[in-house]
């Protein structure tokens, strides 16, 4: 850190098992992903190529390469993963991420009709040699599963071998945990973190709003997904309250108090007139 402020929350240390921020990488050049390194690989546990970016980037290597440097692994997007299995061709997709030498994945069926039974088959294999992702919720608005189901589907996919699982909001953040409008469906969050612990869970928060209602709910070390690059500063901004958002989340009145901050007027003008 450039300077020290005291009484910050208490931030867990790379490489973390909480307090994950995954960023979403839609197209970055060489370039632009060295300078978004320079700036923020040290708040940047996972790097996600989203949807099937990875296959129409050039310089693929070189950019893996300039995220490998910084020690930040990448995966390419469960969109991805879903456009070769709907082809039938699962092996081709592993041979890909092997010659990149990839070792994180998603597992999705965000889009495509694959079964749960089928997905967790898919998990159990695929665990035994990547860090499995597995994806729970629907990229369609239209498709709403009770909160049961989710918790079900959930601690199936972490028993199967998923390392984390990530609750579905698109880069929108207007589908699965969230309402079309973006607002979060609480109740929802509240009947899956009271069964399975928000430490195996990442929720996709790509709007300012939701990123402070998790933040708010489940303290700094909440696990948020979806995070755009040139925002990860800001997220991170926030999980420390260093922003007016959650200044006040961190630091009790309290404490304030104790250094005579929050004295009133009448107060002082009566110490004045003495």
């Amino acid at each position: 850190m450039s300077f020290h402020l005291s009484n910050l929350p208490q931030r867990s240390q790379k490489p973390r098992n909480t307090g994950i921020t995954l960023a979403i990488d839609t197209g970055y050049s060489v370039r632009q992903a060295e300078d978004f390194c320079d700036v923020a690989s040290h708040h940047v546990d996972i790097v996600k190529l989203g949807w099937g970016t990875s296959y129409v980037t050039a310089n693929l290597k070189d950019k893996l390469d300039v995220y490998r440097n910084h020690n930040i692994p990448v995966y390419f997007g469960g969109t991805l993963f879903e456009a070769f299995l709907l082809r039938d061709e699962l092996d081709k997709y592993l041979k890909f991420l092997d010659s990149y030498d990839i070792n994180y994945l998603e597992v999705s069926n965000g889009t495509i009709r694959l079964s749960e039974h089928k997905k967790l088959d898919i998990i159990r294999d695929l665990s035994k040699n990547y860090n499995v992702l597995s994806e729970v919720g629907s990229k369609n608005p239209d498709d709403i599963m009770p909160p049961y189901k989710w918790v079900k589907i959930i601690e199936n996919e972490l028993d199967a071998g998923s390392w984390k699982v990530i609750c579905e909001a698109r880069e929108s953040g207007t589908v699965g945990v969230f309402r079309p409008n973006g607002e979060v469906r609480s109740g929802l969050i509240e009947e899956i973190t009271d069964q399975i612990s928000k430490d195996k869970l990442i929720f996709e928060a790509p709007q300012k709003d939701q990123q402070i209602w998790f933040i708010k709910k489940f303290g700094s070390n909440v696990n948020l997904g979806n995070i755009k690059p040139d925002e990860v500063i800001s997220v991170e901004t926030l999980r420390l309250g260093l922003r007016g958002d959650t200044l006040l989340d961190f630091y009790s009145l309290d404490s304030l108090d104790q250094h005579h901050l929050f004295r009133d007027d009448q107060s002082d003008n009566s110490q004045e007139n003495l």
